[in-house]
């Protein structure tokens, strides 16, 4: 693989096309061609071939992509043969639905532990993981060598909780809250505003019409 640093939007579409051909693989389909994966994942053929460009010569021209070679490819690069465990700061209405799918569909990562205030759960098992009290966070990511959380704490205790998950080592933080966190350079964060995603899926519905109407103009 190359070192020569990726694009976000092409890292963002690595597990999407990691999924797919696994279905693809499941189908017994041995190769597959940039067109037939765009119309399958709903992105641009040049877009495909510019993302896999970045990694060098992944298929043959005149015959596309060996679907077994370009899936173990892509497992390696996403680490899917490496467990990772997660944490979770925050154990809501939200935390609570994350507790539930703890990421059943992906069997490389796992929610193993998960922090709260509330005494009414804490030193409780939800959904198959231990919640601990925010005051054993610390000592817990160390001792399980924790180092990716997802954060879904009220938005003004959320900076304070980022502080210390940095000082404790925390080197990815998939943020749930509104607020936009401020960290070091070492530490990435991955926003997901649900109201903003749904405010923009309604603009772009009431601006442009739905995707089959855009094709058929």
């Amino acid at each position: 693989m190359t070192d020569r640093k990726i694009p976000r939007a092409t890292a963002k579409r690595l597990p999407i096309y990691y999924r797919y051909l696994n279905i693809l693989l499941s189908s017994n389909k041995q190769r597959v061609s940039s067109t037939e994966l765009s119309e399958a994942i709903q992105v641009d053929s040049a877009t495909i071939r510019r993302d896999f460009s970045y990694f060098g010569e992944l298929g043959k021209r005149g015959y596309g992509y060996d679907v077994k070679d370009l899936l173990d490819f892509f497992k390696n690069i996403l680490n899917q043969d490496k467990l990772t465990n997660v944490a979770l700061v925050g154990v809501g209405n939200l935390g609570h639905a994350l507790l539930n799918f703890n990421f059943h569909q992906n069997g490389n990562m796992r929610i193993s532990a998960a922090f709260d205030v509330n005494d009414d759960i804490i030193n409780t098992v939800q959904s198959g993981v231990p919640v601990y009290a925010m005051s054993e966070m610390s000592k817990q990511l160390k001792e399980q060598q924790i180092d990716v959380v997802i954060l879904t704490v009220p938005s003004e205790t959320a900076q304070t909780v980022t502080d210390q998950l940095v000082e404790v080592g925390i080197r990815g933080i998939m943020n749930f809250t509104p607020l936009r966190l401020a960290v070091p350079a070492s530490v990435r964060v991955q926003n997901v505003d649900l109201t903003n995603e749904l405010q923009t899926l309604i603009y772009f519905i009431d601006h442009y019409g739905s995707s089959d109407d855009k094709k058929s103009e």
